[in-house]
């Protein structure tokens, strides 16, 4: 199967200005799954064949929100986390299929000075209980911006931006924490030395193209799945969106 992920920084922007379309008609994915639609119901016309959809609206307006397109119907689709203090923003849906669980998500930002970094840790610790109990029952494949870079090789200037969000050790930790419970970061597993490899560029500064850039984005995956794992990619010529779409190809 072939997933694809892509944080669009506003659905309807990127319709506009970018390669939204074109990319996922030439992507041809089984699975696509989006992050920050920024949209509420109603509010885009997207009709696309062969496609079950499916959304998650934060409830304030032009914020966050998840969506999953599906050519394959799953057999339940459950929203949020079930826990009403990270459940408004619309950052997760969970699908369930015969052989695994898919998951968006949208991790919160911690915001610059770090002031949301109190709710980011309580998000990581109730994210992996989440996860470590789908994982109890069948095999996990989560993607979407997590809004960490997890090793100094994930960003152009690690020293620089060792307080900043995202890249704090705080946040690296927790995703160090969450790998050793039995999970795979699949590009770093078929990449562990490439550099350069980058889905996110500020707007200022030329930064995308000098690529001064952050891996914010990720498909992870079971430990048990590994094997199964056949290309993760970054497609960084894809315009639109301050992210680019990451791929996963995995025998499942």
């Amino acid at each position: 199967m072939k997933f694809v992920s892509w944080n669009v920084n506003g659905l309807r922007s990127v319709m506009k200005k970018g390669d939204f379309r074109q990319y996922l008609e030439e992507a041809d994915a089984d699975i696509v799954c989006l992050q920050e639609t920024k949209i509420q119901e109603g509010q885009v016309d997207l009709d696309l064949k062969g496609y079950h959809t499916y959304w998650n609206y934060a409830e304030k307006k032009g914020y966050s929100g998840t969506a999953i397109f599906t050519k394959q119907e799953p057999l339940a689709v459950t929203y949020g986390l079930d826990l009403e203090e990270y459940d408004q923003e619309g950052r997760v849906i969970t699908m369930v299929f015969e052989n695994f669980y898919l998951l968006t998500v949208y991790t919160p930002n911690s915001k610059r000075g770090l002031i949301r970094l109190d709710y980011r840790m309580k998000w990581e610790e109730v994210f992996l209980d989440y996860i470590e109990r789908l994982d109890k029952h069948k095999p996990v494949i989560f993607c979407g911006d997590l809004n960490v870079a997890h090793q100094e090789i994930d960003i152009k200037n690690p020293k620089t931006n060792r307080k900043s969000a995202g890249f704090s050790d705080e946040e690296r930790e927790k995703f160090s924490i969450l790998l050793s419970k039995g999970f795979i970061d699949t590009y770093r597993y078929l990449y562990p030395d490439q550099e350069g490899a980058y889905t996110w560029w500020s707007n200022f500064s030329n930064a995308r193209a000098k690529n001064s850039g952050w891996r914010l984005d990720y498909f992870v995956v079971s430990e048990r799945l590994k094997n199964k794992i056949k290309e993760a990619g970054i497609c960084n010529q894809v315009m639109g969106s301050d992210h680019c779409p990451i791929e996963l190809e995995i025998d499942i």
